[in-house]
């Protein structure tokens, strides 16, 4: 078996970059072989010829499942986990070693040109959906890069910017998804961002790459550089980025070589890289050939659940869906005939097939379907397809009207203007609605956009991009084949001045500030009692649900489990999406007034119910506090929400946590409060305080401000200040005899 010890100093540093832009080098004299990385993450995209990074060359066909932003909204990581195993496959039928994904950096602004590829607003949700991909990729014998590692939230400037991001809003927000997939899921490697955090690049931050990454969340695999991520390639390397991409044309190898034998870096932090290369290399090794064929028609079908369990029913006034079996269809709109099904970039995947909603609906429906474009996605000839539109409309007892974002406004590399569909769009719906009020919208967007007609429509269905059987899928659901159980992984604002992160978003002169902290999506929206659209977590079905009185208990590890009855009450045979919230009653910090902590997508079938049992885990209950520089679970009464969205609580009750010991060392700057925490010297001064409550006159007088008052007027004060007011009781040579006891009782414990 290869290891460094066998190897040069060039061959080392030789195994830290590519041979190409996506392979690694082989060294065939130590027999170790190359192995090809290549991008994802929603479908495999293998190049056959030339080579680049933003999808602009052919690649060879692998099948298309619904994009990131759709699997988010099935809210099921089983159901991920599967789509994980079918990515495995196909990347084994072509000897890929490791497959680019998943990718599950926060939404925290919906402008994000790439949020077609990012599953969520919300940690908890990003990492579960993340890590049950990588769980199934990975059964396969075939790696996972988890990505873009992190805090790479835009498109503009994201090579060189820089996320201004405080301590607990990186721990809590941006953070915290990876750690979840790193720990559940150990994914084989996990990809570096371009993005600098707090002014260092990601790529060469021994804190975020070693410290934070390896330290404290036990990750054992392989860092990889984002394709042309790395600016210092040594002090990436010391920094642990092991493996550089693309192929730097020896460039950096010597670069590393140098720095070695000069003694700017220590050869075995270059022996550790080589090492972790190697491994990589074994793991990939111990996959037997997968010779195939792909069947083909076995994806397409799992392409197609899955699809049709991501779309989201928004509303449905009037039980206007499912379309009824006898209706006349006006089918309007481009994307029903030209799907946009994917984004455009370095995921853009090859499809084996492309069903398109129009054949779908006339495969169902025959005769009873016409259809009119309604518009062109460059906006030409606008008035006269309006106007054909609107003569169908007008011939039809139902319209389902397809409009979303065109290919040209939501892709890598930049971030959108704007909320808004096109111009062109927004006018058809109002006159088609003028002359068919039946009618139902169908979006295709990777991202929300604002919905002015909300109020206008009786039905909207948010079909995100949903893979290359998204057409056949959203059939499925306008008809009732498919009963629509989708929830909104993202809040819907009204419109983009209501985003959490306008007017720090993209930045300027290199530097974004998230000056909404923690307030990411409907924490924002929620701390604020904002009206929204439609809230995260959001989506209808075609039965109705019932919520039974949970209860909640704290088990031995911890961890809270809740458990309800859910009934189908309706119907239908359908699916309930059980959110679970989690607050606590009172804080020592800002706290959201809500926070998904566990959910469980549960099949339902009509007239029946079921037990649900929901753990939320006790290490996400934590707060990142900044004293201490680790999480910190607070003691006392947490408020437990069970729901069918952030804003639809079906159910709420109370439980008592214990909290984690939080023992600061007192100084003369410790607050009152701080100070009476303290279980040796608190006693001691809440007695001089009683003493001096007695003796307080003036404005003191507790017949004037009373004792509550005057414990709130202290509780801040700094109890080396005491010593500098006549009567507070207490001198300087006091003050520094009560911090040396709290010192020797902290020693002591």
């Amino acid at each position: 078996m290869t290891t460094p010890e066998n190897l040069s100093l060039e061959q080392k540093a030789s195994l830290t970059s590519g041979a190409d832009f996506w392979t690694t080098k082989a060294i065939d004299s130590a027999g170790v072989p190359s192995l090809m990385l290549t991008d994802g993450p929603h479908g495999l995209r293998k190049q056959a010829e030339a080579s680049d990074h933003l999808g602009l060359n052919a690649s060879v066909p692998a099948t298309c499942f619904p994009p990131a932003a759709a699997l988010g909204s099935t809210f099921d990581p089983e159901l991920a986990e599967r789509v994980g195993v079918a990515l495995g496959i196909e990347s084994a039928i072509e000897d890929v070693a490791v497959i680019l994904g998943p990718g599950i950096n926060i939404k925290r602004s919906p402008l994000c040109g790439r949020n077609f590829e990012y599953v969520s607003e919300d940690p908890l949700l990003s990492g579960g959906i993340g890590a049950g991909l990588v769980r199934g990729i990975q059964s396969q014998g075939v790696g996972s890069s988890l990505k873009h590692f992190a805090a790479n939230n835009q498109e503009d400037d994201r090579m060189r910017s820089s996320s201004d991001v405080d301590p607990r809003t990186l721990r809590e927000i941006y953070l915290r998804g990876f750690e979840r997939v790193v720990k559940d899921a150990q994914p084989w490697t996990v990809m570096c961002s371009y993005n600098r955090i707090n002014g260092v690049y990601a790529s060469e931050d021994p804190w975020l790459l070693t410290q934070v990454l390896r330290d404290e969340w036990g990750f054992d695999g392989l860092v990889v550089s984002d394709w042309g991520a790395v600016d210092d390639r040594v002090a990436a390397l010391a920094a642990g980025l092991d493996l550089e991409m693309p192929y730097s044309g020896g460039e950096t190898d010597a670069e590393i070589v140098a720095a070695v034998r000069d003694g700017g870096l220590a050869e075995d932090v270059l022996d550790t890289a080589a090492q972790r290369v190697l491994d990589l290399v074994a793991k990939a090794q111990e996959r037997p050939p997968v010779p195939g064929p792909l069947d083909v028609d076995a994806h397409h079908a799992l392409a197609r659940e899955v699809a049709g369990r991501s779309i989201v029913l928004l509303k449905n006034e009037g039980a206007l869906l499912p379309l009824a079996p006898e209706v006349s269809i006006a089918v309007i709109g481009e994307f029903a005939r030209t799907p946009r099904y994917q984004g455009g970039g370095s995921s853009h995947i090859n499809p084996t097939r492309i069903d398109t909603a129009l054949d779908a609906f006339r495969d169902v429906a025959g005769d009873r379907v016409a259809f009119a474009p309604g518009f062109t996605f460059d906006g030409a000839d606008a008035e006269a397809l309006r106007d054909e539109a609107v003569v169908l409309a007008a011939q039809r007892d139902v319209v389902v009207l397809f409009l979303g974002l065109p290919d040209a406004e939501e892709s890598e590399g930049f971030d959108r203007a704007h909320l808004d569909l096109p111009a062109v769009q927004r006018e058809l719906v109002d006159a088609v609605v003028a002359v068919n009020p039946r009618t139902i919208v169908v979006l295709s967007n990777g991202a929300v956009v604002t919905l002015p007609f909300a109020e206008k429509v009786p039905a909207i269905v948010e079909a995100w991009l949903l893979g290359q059987a998204g057409g056949s899928a959203t059939v499925d659901v306008l008809t009732g084949a498919v009963n629509p159980s989708g929830r909104l992984a993202e809040t819907i604002p009204h419109r983009l001045e209501d985003t959490p992160a306008f007017g720090s978003f993209p930045g300027s002169f290199g530097h974004v500030r998230y000056s909404e902290g923690i307030f990411v999506g409907y924490r924002w929206y929620d701390a604020r009692r904002m009206e929204v659209a439609f809230p995260f977590g959001h989506g209808l079905s075609y039965t109705t649900f019932s919520y039974g009185e949970p209860t909640a208990a704290v088990n031995a590890d911890g961890d809270i489990v809740v458990s309800l009855a859910v009934a189908n009450t309706g119907n239908r045979d359908g699916r309930e999406v059980v959110q679970v919230y989690v607050a606590p009653e009172s804080s020592a910090v800002e706290r959201a007034p809500r926070e998904l902590k566990a959910f469980a997508s549960v099949e339902v079938p009509a007239g029946s119910r079921r037990e649900v049992e929901l753990v939320v885990r006790r290490e996400d209950l934590a707060y990142w506090d900044i004293r201490v520089d680790r999480f910190v679970v607070e003691g006392g009464s947490y408020r437990v929400e069970v729901a069918a969205s952030s804003r639809d609580i079906r159910g709420a009750i109370s439980v008592e946590v214990g909290g984690d010991e939080v023992r600061l060392p007192l100084t003369a700057h410790s607050s009152i409060t701080e100070v009476l925490a303290h279980p040796v010297v608190g006693p001691v001064v809440a007695q001089q305080l009683a003493a001096m409550r007695e003796q307080a006159d003036g404005a003191m007088d507790a017949g004037i401000m009373g004792d509550e008052a005057i414990m709130k007027m202290m509780a801040s004060f700094p109890i080396g200040r005491m010593a500098g007011f006549p009567g507070m009781g207490i001198d300087r040579a006091q003050v520094d005899q009560l911090i040396a006891a709290a010192a020797a009782a902290d020693a002591a414990r």
